[in-house]
C-alpha cells in the first residue's frame, strides 16, 4: 500500500489518509482499516437516468467521486476484492444525500479514509503496517496426500487457498503400474498448477507437507523435473523448499504444520510464525493448568488491570475481528485494552482472522493473554460472562468484530 497523502492531527486523531492499493494483500489492509461509520471517498461508476423535456428517458454510466458513510464491508480474500456499502455523505448533481451506494475498491485506484471517531492507536498501527514494504514476507505451501493437493499462499495476514487439486488414483496392486502412472500424472498436474502461481524471478520459501512419503516423493519429482529442464530460475527454488509432516492433505492440517519446530526454525523471522508459536505456548500452558494462561474478555481485562500482562513477558493475544464492531463502545473497549497493555510494557499481538492461528484464537472468544505471573481465580464470579461473550460475537459483521478507538491519540504519527 502506498501512502499518497495524510492529514491526521497528532493529538486529536482527526483527519484523513489517501492510500493506493498496489497488490492483492493491500485489500486485506484496507478491509482492516475501514470500519462502520467511517467516511470513504473513492471513484465510482453509477447509472444515471435522465429525462428530456419530451418525457423520453435515457440511461448513461457516469464516472464520479463519491463519499459514503460506511455501513457494511464485503471482502473476498480469494479474489482480493473489497466492496464497501454505505449512505452517500456528500451530495452531487447525480446522487442524492443519504442514498445507498457500494464502492468497489480496486488496485491502482486511490481511496481516502476519514475516521468517524478519530484515528485510534489500533488504526494507526494498522496504517503503519499497511505502508511498511518490509512486512510482506510470504510463504507458499502445498499440503498434500495421494490424489489431493492444496496450494496455499501464506502472508503475514492471511492464508489463501489458491488451488485445490483432486485426482482419483487406482489402488496399488502387485505387478500393476497403473497406480505409479496415475501418481506421476497427479504430481505433474500439481507442479504445473504450482508453477503458474509462483514468481520464479523472486521465489519465496516453499513448504511441502503430507502424511507418509507423498511430499518427499513430490520433492523428488520436482528435482527430477529441474534436472531435465534448463531453467535456472526453477533451480533457484530447490534450496527454498522445506519438507514437513502433516496429519492429512486437507487445509485444516496447516496449523499443525506451521507449529512444528522444523518449520518454525526456518520461518522464525515472519510474523505468522511468531503468532503460531505464541498460540502453541498458550495451549501448552492451558494443558498444564498453568494460571499464567487466561482467555475471555473479563478475565483478560482483570489480569491487565492487575498489571499481569505487562513488562517481563506479558502478551495480549487479540483477534483483529474484534476491531470491526459496529458498536463504537465495543470498539473503544478493545482499543482501551490494547493501549493499557502497551502502557504497561506488555506485548500486543493482533491476530489475523484469516490466518490459522487467528482462527484458533477466535475459538477462545478472540482474546487471550499470557501473564507475567500466575493469578488464580480470575473466572470466579463471572458465571454470566458466557452470555456477555455471546453478545459480543453476535456483533459480528461479515465475519468480524471491531473496535473503534479513543478520541485523543497521544502518540506521534511522524512515521507518515
Amino acid at each position: 500500500m502506498r501512502l499518497i497523502k495524510q492529514s491526521i492531527e497528532r493529538k486529536t486523531g482527526t483527519g484523513s489518509a489517501t492510500l493506493l492499493p498496489e497488490e492483492p494483500e493491500d485489500m486485506w489492509h484496507a478491509y482492516n482499516l475501514i470500519r462502520p461509520t467511517d467516511l470513504l471517498r473513492a471513484s465510482a461508476i453509477r447509472k444515471v437516468i435522465s429525462e428530456s423535456g419530451s418525457g423520453s428517458r435515457s440511461n448513461e454510466r457516469v464516472h464520479m467521486t463519491l463519499t459514503i458513510r460506511v455501513t457494511k464491508l464485503d471482502f473476498d480474500p480469494q479474489a482480493a476484492q473489497l466492496h464497501v456499502s454505505g449512505r452517500v455523505a456528500e451530495e452531487n448533481k447525480y446522487v442524492k444525500l443519504g442514498s445507498f451506494h457500494t464502492l468497489d475498491l480496486e488496485l491502482q485506484r486511490n481511496f481516502t479514509l476519514e475516521k468517524a471517531e478519530g484515528w485510534d492507536s489500533v488504526a494507526l498501527d494498522t496504517l503503519r503496517e499497511s505502508i511498511n514494504q518490509d512486512a510482506k514476507a510470504q510463504l507458499w505451501a502445498v499440503i498434500m496426500q495421494e490424489g489431493l493437493a492444496n496450494i496455499c499462499l501464506i502472508t503475514d495476514h492471511q492464508t489463501i487457498l489458491r488451488q485445490r487439486i483432486e485426482v482419483s488414483l487406482p489402488k496399488k496392486r502387485a505387478g500393476s503400474s497403473d497406480h505409479d502412472k496415475s501418481l506421476a500424472r497427479f504430481f505433474q498436474t500439481t507442479l504445473d498448477s504450482l508453477l503458474r502461481q509462483l514468481d520464479l524471478a523472486n521465489p519465496k520459501p516453499l513448504l511441502l507437507a503430507s502424511p507418509g512419503f507423498t511430499a518427499s516423493s513430490f520433492h523428488h519429482f520436482l528435482k527430477t523435473h529441474v534436472a531435465s529442464t534448463p531453467n535456472k530460475q526453477l533451480a533457484q527454488l530447490l534450496p527454498k523448499i522445506t519438507l514437513a509432516h502433516a496429519a492429512s492433505g486437507h487445509l485444516h492440517s496447516l496449523a499443525q504444520v506451521l507449529a512444528s519446530p522444523a518449520v518454525t526454525s526456518k520461518l522464525s523471522a515472519t510474523k505468522f510464525a511468531r503468532e503460531t508459536l505464541l498460540m502453541d505456548t498458550f495451549f501448552t500452558l492451558m494443558r498444564k493448568d498453568d494460571a499464567r494462561a487466561w482467555y475471555g474478555p473479563r478475565e483478560v481485562e482483570l489480569a491487565s488491570a492487575r498489571g499481569a500482562v505487562g513488562k517481563g513477558g506479558g502478551v495480549l493475544l487479540i483477534s483483529n475481528a474484534l476491531f470491526r464492531s459496529q458498536n463504537i463502545a465495543t470498539r473503544k473497549r478493545w482499543v482501551g485494552l490494547v493501549d493499557e497493555v502497551k502502557g504497561q510494557g506488555g506485548e500486543v499481538r493482533v491476530f489475523s482472522s484469516l490466518h490459522e492461528s487467528g482462527r484458533r484464537l477466535e475459538g477462545l472468544g478472540g482474546v487471550a493473554a499470557i501473564l507475567t505471573f500466575a493469578i488464580e481465580g480470575l473466572d470466579e464470579g463471572l458465571e454470566g460472562e458466557e452470555d456477555g461473550l455471546e453478545e459480543v460475537w453476535d456483533d459480528v459483521d461479515d465475519g468480524g468484530l471491531g473496535v473503534e478507538g479513543k478520541g485523543g491519540v497521544e502518540e506521534d504519527i511522524d512515521f507518515l
